[in-house]
Order: structure tokens, then C-alpha cells, then sequence
């Protein structure tokens, strides 16, 4: 296998699968963490064939050391990402955490007047009794 011929280095910690976007992490971690096939790999990334998911493949096993370790290193920064996501998360998302946080509450206390809509209407119709 030719490494030149599936992979581009754009840096050292930046492996792609030529002709695509799509990193090495990305094939390796549904191969590695999520125990996903080669050919469901292939499914799930449609720029990518079967071939160079194999070829991926083959590349982490021909060189474990080298590339767990740019497995690790991109975990770490998947981690560290995340951490400061939730630390400082878009003004969007905070918004949006709110209106889910005041539904929640007002959906837990059953005291609050929460409008009913026509179909569940507690009102009752006159009785024919109460008509005449």
C-alpha cells in the first residue's frame, strides 16, 4: 500500500482520506470505539469507499504507536472542546436552555394555570334537562 495514494498529511495532527474531507479520526473511531464495520463505515460516509475505509484501516494497524497516539491527541481535543462548550456556550444555546428550563418548571407544578386548548375544554355543554 502506497500512503500517498489514500491519505493526505496537511499537518501532524491533520490526516485525510484524499479526494474527501473526512480525517482518519473520523473512519478510525466508528472502527476502534464504536466496533462499526467497514462497510457500514463506508454507508455512513459517503464520500469515502470501501477501499480507503480498508486502506484506513490497514494504515492504523501498520502503525498503532504513531497513530493512537493522533487518536489520543484528537480525543483530548474533542474532550477539551466539550468542556468549554458547556463552560461558554453560544449565546443561541443559552437561550434555548432557558425556554427548556421555564417549560420544565412549569410543566412540573401542577398548580400553574397553563391554558387548555378547545378539545379538552372543562366547561360543559347545558344538559337538555338544564336547557328546558
Amino acid at each position: 500500500m502506497q500512503v500517498a495514494d489514500y491519505f493526505n498529511f496537511l499537518a501532524a495532527d491533520d490526516i485525510r482520506i484524499k479526494g474527501t474531507r473526512i480525517g482518519i479520526e473520523s473512519v478510525l473511531y466508528e472502527y476502534i470505539h464504536r466496533s462499526q464495520t467497514p462497510e457500514a463505515i463506508a454507508e455512513r460516509f459517503h464520500t469515502v469507499t470501501l477501499e480507503q475505509v480498508y486502506a484506513t484501516i490497514l494504515y492504523y494497524l501498520q502503525n498503532r504507536e504513531k497513530v493512537g497516539t493522533y487518536l489520543e491527541d484528537y480525543l483530548e481535543y474533542c474532550r477539551k472542546a466539550r468542556e468549554e462548550y458547556e463552560k461558554n456556550p453560544p449565546p443561541g444555546v443559552i437561550r434555548l436552555r432557558k425556554i427548556l428550563a421555564e417549560r420544565r418548571k412549569v410543566s412540573d407544578n401542577p398548580h400553574t394555570d397553563i391554558p387548555k386548548s378547545s378539545s379538552t375544554s372543562t366547561t360543559s355543554s347545558p344538559s337538555k334537562n338544564e336547557q328546558e
